[in-house]
């Protein structure tokens, strides 16, 4: 019984730590985007 438990936490810590990566690249790119477009309004500002 202590090994299957054993087996879902460390399925479940997994899960977490993939999710997390996911969260982490999800705001990577919106801080890309985010930086494409001020980068696009400062053009358009000082033209």
């Amino acid at each position: 019984m202590s090994e299957n438990l054993n087996s879902n936490n460390i399925e479940n810590d997994q899960l977490n730590l993939d999710n997390e990566d996911s969260v982490y690249n999800d705001l990577i790119n919106r801080l890309k985007e985010i930086k494409a477009t001020i980068a696009l309004l400062e053009k358009t500002i000082s033209q």
